[in-house]
């Protein structure tokens, strides 16, 4: 953009921004002063500072701490209670930053994958059925067994059935 810029001062605006393919918008608007940052007004339906404590302390009290806004809406309106709308209460939950899973959440515990130690022959055995295409129409299934011992997995069988036995 400096380029075009330096370009611009010699040869003009156009032809610079045509020879560095620029396009002219941006070059006139990166001339342009930055425009301050203009604050929004209040608008004078919103809450004020202790209806919006009000609307927290609903949310955090032990009845409603684990339900959605929008559970919260709806019930406080079967009560003939009407506070805000739904979009307010999750402004007002991520101004506090707590827009979040509201309910209590479980952890899966970490446990050890189980694992199999044959310390002598016929020990552990495995098996396996795999589904394969046949030549005829349908599918075949192919069954495998092996056994574990020492550093080497044996296949000591294996099968195709046209179906599965019942």
């Amino acid at each position: 953009m400096s380029a075009a810029l330096e370009l611009g001062n010699s040869v003009g605006k156009v032809a610079a921004c045509r020879a560095l393919s620029v396009p002219r918008a941006t070059l006139y608007r990166r001339l342009r002063p930055d425009a301050p940052a203009r604050l929004r007004p209040t608008p004078a339906r919103a809450l004020g500072a202790a209806e919006r404590q009000a609307v927290l302390d609903h949310l955090h009290s032990e009845r409603f701490c684990d339900k959605a806004p929008s559970e919260v809406y709806a019930t406080l309106l079967d009560e003939n209670i009407y506070l805000c709308s739904i979009r307010t209460m999750h402004r007002i939950l991520a101004e506090n930053e707590e827009l979040k899973e509201r309910r209590n959440q479980l952890r899966h515990p970490q446990y050890k994958k189980p694992e199999l130690l044959a310390t002598g022959p016929n020990q552990v055995w495995s098996w396996d059925i795999t589904k394969l295409l046949g030549p005829a129409n349908g599918l075949t299934s192919t069954y495998t067994s092996s056994w574990t011992f020492s550093a080497a997995t044996w296949w000591p069988g294996w099968w195709l059935r046209a179906k599965q036995p019942s």
